[in-house]
C-alpha cells in the first residue's frame, strides 16, 4: 500500500527527457540562480526542469535519498507565469522564479496532499496555502514539491527512527546513506544538501530544523516564535511550533526569512511580527563579530567534536568576537515539564486541526488517529509504536492546572533562568555551542541512538532564535555551530552566523557515500 501511495504522489512529475537547455543547479545559491535568470542564461522553467531531473536521478534511484514525498504538477506553470512577469519588467524580489520545497506538514494550495507522513492523512488535499507558503508565493518562489519527514513530526513515539514515515519511507543522509538525516525535517535537510531545490521550509518544535540542518551540512534557522505563522501547519504545540528556513548558506536563509515574516490574524502569536519585517539579507556583514560579546557553552561532547568546536571558536575570535565562558545553570525538571506541555497541546491542537480537514480525511481526532494506526499496524507501526500519542490522549486539556503550571515552569527555566540569565552573566549578545554531534545510524530495531550534545531545547521551549551554521566534518559527517539569542534576536544570530560562515568556509558538499568515512582503523593491522 505504501509503495502505491508513493507512486501516486510522484506520478505528478513532468517527464524530464527533453529540456530547452542544460542548467547546472548543484550547489547554486539563490543569488546565483537569480543572476542566471537576469543574464538570460536560464529562466524559471529551466530551473524547475533541472531540479526535477536531479530529483528523478537521485531520490528514488541512485543514492535513493527518499527526501521528496510529492512533486507539484503546477510548478512549471507557476514558473512560466513568473518568467512572463520578468519579461514584462516586473520582479517581485530575490526569490522571483526560484524553486523551493515545503515540508509535508505545511499545506499548499497545489494539487498535493498534506500528509505529515501518515497514511491517515493521505487524502488531506486541502487546496489552501498556509500563510507562510502564501508569503513565499507572493515573493515569487515556485513551489516545487513537498519533502518527506519523520511521521507526525516525530511526536508519535519515544523510540522512533528519525526520518521515517509510512508515506515516504526512510530519508537517507547524503553524506553517509546508512546515517540518519535527523527529524523531523529530515526530507528538507537531505533534499537541500543534495541540491534538489534552492531552499526549503522545515518546522521545529524542539530540534526539527536545527538538527537536520546540522546533520546534513546546512544552515537552518529556528526563528523567534511568533515571527512566522503556523496556520494550516499540522501541529504539535502552539507554545513551541514554528516553520523555519533551511538552505546551504546564511544569506539564503536570511532571504527566505525576509519573505516568511508576517502577522496572521489566524495565529495570535504573530500579532507583533510586522515590526520585524525587513530585508535580513541586506543587513548581513562580515564585520558583525567585531567587538561582539559571545557566550561560549561547552556541553559534554566527544573529543573530535570538541576539536572541531575549538576550531570554530578560534574563527570567532579571529573575527573580533569577545569570547566569554558560560556555564548552563541547573534547570531541574525542564525536560519533564516540556514533555507534559507537548503532550497536552498535541491533543488539543491536533484535534482542532483535524476538524478543519476535508471530509475525505476520516480521522477527525487524535483518538481516531490512534485507532487508525492500531488497525493499520503493519504499515503504520512496523518499527515503533505510538506511546507518546497514547500519553497525549490521556491529558486533561488546556485548562488543566497541571498543564498551566508545567508551561509556566518550562518557559521560566528555558528563558529567564536559562538563556537570558546566561546572556546577562556574560554581558553577551549571543551564545554559541555545537548544534548536534555527527549523524547516528538509522536503526529500525532500537530507534534513535543519540546522547548529545544538543542545542535545541532551551531556545525551543523559550521561543528564542537558534541558527545553525556548518563548522565542518567529523569523520566525514557534518556538524553545526549554533548561534542563540533572546527573543527577536534573529538579526543578531544571522549577522554573527554570516560573519563566521564567511571566514570559516566550513561547509563541504555531500558525496553520497554508503557509510561514514571513518578511516582505516576498522581493519586489522595484519
Amino acid at each position: 500500500m505504501r509503495k502505491l501511495i508513493i507512486g501516486l504522489l510522484l506520478a505528478t512529475a513532468i517527464p524530464t527527457a527533453a529540456y530547452s537547455k542544460t542548467v547546472m543547479v548543484e550547489e547554486q545559491s539563490i543569488d546565483q540562480l537569480q543572476a542566471m535568470m537576469t543574464a538570460g542564461k536560464a529562466n524559471s522553467v529551466d530551473l524547475v526542469r533541472a531540479y526535477r531531473a536531479r530529483i528523478a536521478a537521485m531520490d528514488r534511484t541512485g543514492p535513493a535519498l527518499r527526501s521528496v514525498i510529492a512533486l507539484n504538477p503546477d510548478a512549471e506553470a507557476q514558473a512560466r507565469a513568473l518568467d512572463a512577469e520578468r519579461k514584462a519588467g516586473r520582479l517581485r524580489g530575490p526569490l522571483h522564479g526560484v524553486p523551493v520545497l515545503i515540508k509535508d506538514n505545511v499545506e499548499t494550495a497545489d494539487a498535493m496532499p498534506t500528509t505529515a507522513g501518515s497514511l491517515a492523512l493521505k487524502d488531506n488535499m486541502t487546496r489552501r496555502d498556509a500563510p507562510v507558503v502564501a508569503q513565499l508565493r507572493a515573493a515569487g518562489a515556485v513551489i516545487l514539491g513537498k519533502t518527506n519527514l519523520s511521521e507526525w513530526a516525530n511526536i508519535r513515539s519515544t523510540r522512533s527512527m528519525s526520518g521515517w514515515s509510512a508515506v515516504g519511507g526512510l530519508v537517507r543522509n547524503p553524506y553517509a546513506l546508512d546515517r540518519t538525516a535527523c527529524g523531523s525535517s529530515s526530507g528538507s535537510g537531505a533534499a537541500i544538501a543534495a541540491s534538489f531545490a534552492a531552499a526549503a521550509i522545515g518546522t521545529e518544535t524542539d530540534g526539527s530544523v536545527v538538527c537536520p540542518s546540522s546533520i546534513n551540512g546546512l544552515v537552518g534557522l529556528k526563528p523567534t516564535l511568533g515571527l512566522v505563522s503556523r496556520t494550516h501547519v499540522v501541529p504539535i504545540s502552539h507554545s513551541q511550533d514554528t516553520p523555519g528556513p533551511m538552505a546551504r548558506s546564511v544569506r539564503d536563509v536570511a532571504t527566505m526569512l525576509s519573505a516568511m515574516i508576517a502577522a496572521d490574524p489566524g495565529d495570535p502569536a504573530t500579532a507583533g511580527a510586522g515590526a520585524y519585517q525587513r530585508d535580513y539579507a541586506a543587513a548581513l556583514s562580515t564585520s558583525a563579530l567585531s567587538g561582539l560579546r559571545v557566550g561560549v557553552l561547552r556541553p559534554e561532547m566527544t573529543a573530535d567534536v570538541a576539536a572541531r568546536y575549538q576550531t570554530a571558536l578560534d574563527v570567532l575570535k579571529a573575527a573580533g568576537a569577545v569570547l566569554v565562558e558560560v556555564k548552563q545553570p541547573k534547570l531541574d525538571g525542564l525536560g519533564e515539564a516540556e514533555l507534559f506541555v507537548l503532550q497536552t497541546e498535541l491533543k488539543a491542537d491536533l484535534d482542532t486541526y483535524l476538524a478543519t480537514t476535508p471530509a475525505a480525511v476520516r480521522t477527525r481526532s487524535l483518538d481516531q488517529v490512534i485507532a487508525f494506526n492500531t488497525a493499520n499496524a503493519a504499515t503504520e507501526m512496523p518499527f515503533f509504536a505510538q506511546e507518546t500519542f497514547d500519553a497525549a490522549a490521556r491529558t486533561k486539556g488546556l485548562n488543566d492546572p497541571a498543564y498551566k503550571a508545567a508551561r509556566a515552569k518550562s518557559l521560566r527555566l528555558a528563558g529567564a533562568e536559562g538563556i537570558d540569565a546566561m546572556l546577562k552573566s556574560a554581558g553577551a549578545t549571543v551564545l554559541v555551542e555545537p548544534t548536534y554531534g555527527p549523524a547516528w545510524l538509522s536503526e529500525p530495531v532500537y530507534g534513535d541512538q543519540y546522547g548529545g550534545p544538543s542545542s535545541s531545547e532551551l531556545p525551543a521551549v523559550a521561543g528564542y532564535p537558534n541558527l545553525t551554521v556548518p563548522m565542518g566534518l567529523v569523520r566525514g559527517l557534518p556538524v553545526g555551530l549554533s548561534f542563540i539569542a533572546t527573543k527577536y534576536g534573529d538579526a543578531a544570530v544571522l549577522g554573527a552566523g554570516y560573519a563566521y560562515e564567511q571566514r570559516a568556509k566550513a561547509r563541504v558538499a555531500p558525496r553520497y557515500r554508503p557509510t561514514a568515512d571513518v578511516g582505516p582503523g576498522l581493519e586489522a593491522v595484519r
